[in-house]
């Protein structure tokens, strides 16, 4: 956080709260995710561009990605560092990228998650994407091509986030909420929001945050969520994350990273 300018303004029903609610708003990257018309097999953006779904970069001397059964996964996500705001904690170049199998993706440790440093991206890439056809998208949880738009944002805080703890007087979360009038409660659940696509920040669940059954991963940051839109779900109204433990992620080792995702 820069400064106090920065900072999301508290709505009147928290404002007894607000000087410890701003110094638990984080900085995050917003990503507005655009549906193309067009079709899956028939990617008009550059290989190393930001993406849901598409055709990947992937360098011709690096093996592809193969599922349990030897078949080729499809690109999910991939993000482009260098075409994103800065973010403290968070690379500034180098793609990150999310692979799934076509027929088990609900299997969240199925998935492949791999980061390619900005020099790879100087290597001969896989332009044949023939072996990729349209009906392996058919059971996927994403079924348009996305160009995505990043900006700089600041999250506040949410009940399902096992990092976001706070007490409101000698409430709860859900017990101060209950005690309000239905403008307060709007202006509440205005304030408290971590939805959408996003890079950083808080995370949003449907069932919980599995964080907060693990020592080992209480403190890992969220790389990226995947929310729901008109062409994005995960099962019923579900949501997707990639998380990675913050040492981790400052060494780049992205291959103790982990996908997660739960819904109604």
């Amino acid at each position: 956080m820069n400064s106090s300018e920065d900072k999301i303004v508290v709505p009147s029903v928290l404002k007894e709260f607000e000087d410890d609610l701003k110094k638990l708003q984080r900085e995050y990257i917003s990503v507005e995710a655009k549906a193309l018309n067009t079709g899956l097999s028939a990617d008009p953006l550059n290989l190393t561009r930001s993406k849901f779904l598409g055709f990947p970069f992937y360098p011709i001397d690096s093996e592809y990605p193969m599922d349990k059964a030897g078949n080729p996964m499809v690109l999910l996500a991939q993000i482009n560092f260098s075409e994103t705001p800065s973010l403290e904690g968070f690379p500034s170049s180098g793609l990150l990228q999310l692979f799934f199998p076509t027929d088990d993706w609900w299997d969240m440790d199925s998935g492949k998650i791999i980061f390619h440093k900005e020099s790879d991206l100087e290597k001969s890439a896989v332009t044949d994407f023939s072996f990729i056809n349209e009906k392996l998208y058919e059971e996927l949880p994403i079924n348009r091509i996305h160009e995505m738009i990043f900006k700089k944002a600041i999250d506040t805080g949410c009940s399902e986030d096992s990092q976001f703890s706070f007490m409101f007087g000698s409430k709860d979360y859900w017990d101060f909420e209950e005690g309000l009038n239905d403008a307060g409660k709007a202006e509440f659940d205005n304030y408290f929001s971590s939805t959408g696509h996003k890079i950083g920040g808080y995370a949003d669940f449907t069932q919980g945050d599995p964080r907060d059954y693990s020592k080992e991963q209480r403190n890992d940051v969220q790389l990226l969520q995947i929310d729901v839109d008109d062409y994005i779900m995960f099962g019923d109204s579900g949501i997707g994350h990639i998380f990675i433990n913050p040492e981790d992620l400052k060494a780049e080792k992205f291959e103790n990273a982990y996908f997660y995702w739960d819904c109604c």
